[in-house]
């Protein structure tokens, strides 16, 4: 059951309204288009995620997390981009471009999103302002280690 629900709010994220109905249950579909009451309906979001934000948010297979300070997370959640100070370290192995999992100190993932720097030089620029990145890695990708485009929140 828990994944059948899964997949309704998944479809209700991307636009359409869901209703889970046993199979069991005789012409269940055409009862339904009938109009009868059968099930659990789940609405569509008013303003459906963006095909990519959505393709994050359903993400299954994480790279890595970011352990983000107080600050960071309030940044995101006003709509800002992660920058390198605010994360106070980095775990797992990824790649620039991998889908990460930004988490607060105990553990709650509060958003995820497409990484710009590799883990390694991602654990080099925690902690560090934007502008300190050329002179630590000798090069700079992006400004942020996530940009608010490649970001969406956790609810």
């Amino acid at each position: 059951m828990i994944t059948k629900v899964r997949a309704a709010q998944r479809a209700a994220r991307s636009g359409a309204h869901t209703c889970i109905a046993s199979g069991r249950e005789a012409d269940a579909l055409l009862r339904l288009a009938g109009g009868e009451k059968l099930g659990t309906l789940l609405y569509a979001s008013s303003t459906p995620l963006a095909a990519r934000k959505q393709w994050l948010a359903d993400h299954l297979q994480l790279a890595g997390s970011l352990i983000l300070d107080d600050g960071a997370i309030e940044a995101l959640k006003s709509g800002k981009s992660l920058l390198p100070i605010g994360v106070i370290t980095a775990e797992g192995d990824f790649a620039r471009g991998a889908v990460v999992a930004c988490r607060t100190r105990d553990g709650q993932e509060v958003a995820r999103g497409l990484v710009n720097y590799a883990a390694n030089d991602t654990r080099r620029i925690v902690r560090h302002a934007s502008t300190d990145i050329e002179e630590l890695l000798g090069y700079t990708e992006e400004p942020e280690l996530i940009h608010r485009d490649n970001l969406v929140l956790i609810s």
